[in-house]
């Protein structure tokens, strides 16, 4: 099977050669690389020219990683599309490892594997709370995000049933997307370390203070979007209202009151449900 594998990138210049020779130098070979450059201003494109021969390399107006991602899919050949983001970095094992999963699972639509973290050059180990489950992970993946971009591989026809990168949210869009899969199909994971997850860096949007706006977003949406069983619809409501609580509190705490009073009014509006 063809994996496609598509690496959003903006102004990365700096790391980004890592990222593609990461892939590049895979076990596995048959796939295609798409690089999208979203608008980067450094030396970007002067890097990735220099892969011409090895790549798709496409250069967009910057849209924002979502947009990008969805560029991606939509010039995809393969049957399974993988991403990595463009600071983190793959072991040598790590198409051929899903490969292999979905070769002898033919009816799994995803996975994803275990990872490294690495924090500022410094290897850290994750949390209890950031265990990845395997199967149906949607109610614990509603406290925070349970699935890793660079680690996830997606059968393409995935997309269509569930659409794509929702490209309206700034950022979370991944944890959006998660959502609207794990909801309904099984999320699998190898239990094996086959990337290295690295952040610490000042550009990276998970950096951001209030982006639990974005999850309540997506968690509001998924809600009114009458997907959801019984015991999921009442695990997502419970955490909208926890998630508006905190976040309200943080925007009184930074003097920003209107916000505050918006999100203390949406947790109020479902204070009645169960």
């Amino acid at each position: 099977m063809l994996v496609s594998v598509i690496i959003p990138t903006f102004n990365r210049a700096w790391i980004l050669k890592e990222a593609v020779d990461s892939v590049l130098s895979q076990e596995f070979q048959d796939f295609e690389l798409i690089v999208v450059d979203d608008g980067s201003t450094d030396d970007t494109w002067d890097i990735l020219n220099a892969y011409q021969e090895n790549i798709i390399l496409i250069r967009q107006e910057n849209k924002g990683v979502s947009a990008a991602r969805n560029r991606g899919i939509d010039l995809a050949s393969g049957e399974l599309i993988a991403f990595l983001d463009s600071d983190d970095l793959w072991l040598p094992k790590k198409l051929s490892a899903q490969v292999g999963f979905f070769n002898s699972n033919p009816d799994a639509l995803i996975c994803q594997t275990e990872e490294i973290w690495i924090r500022n050059g410094v290897r850290v180990n994750p949390k209890k709370k950031h265990k990845k489950p395997s199967g149906m992970i949607f109610e614990p993946s509603l406290s925070l995000c349970l699935v890793s971009p660079s680690a996830v591989m997606i059968r393409r026809g995935l997309f269509e049933t569930v659409g794509l990168f929702d490209e309206r949210l700034p950022a979370c869009e991944d944890y959006d997307l998660w959502l609207r899969i794990s909801c309904r199909y099984p999320v699998f994971l190898l239990d094996t370390p086959l990337i290295m997850k690295r952040g610490g860096h000042e550009d990276q949007l998970s950096r951001m203070w209030g982006l639990d706006k974005f999850r309540i977003q997506s968690v509001r949406k998924i809600i009114e979007g009458g997907m959801l069983s019984p015991e999921q619809h009442r695990a997502a409501i419970k955490i909208l209202k926890e998630k508006c609580r905190i976040y309200a509190g943080g925007c009184m705490k930074r003097g920003r009151e209107n916000e505050a009073l918006y999100y203390m009014k949406l947790e109020e509006n479902y204070r009645d449900f169960r």
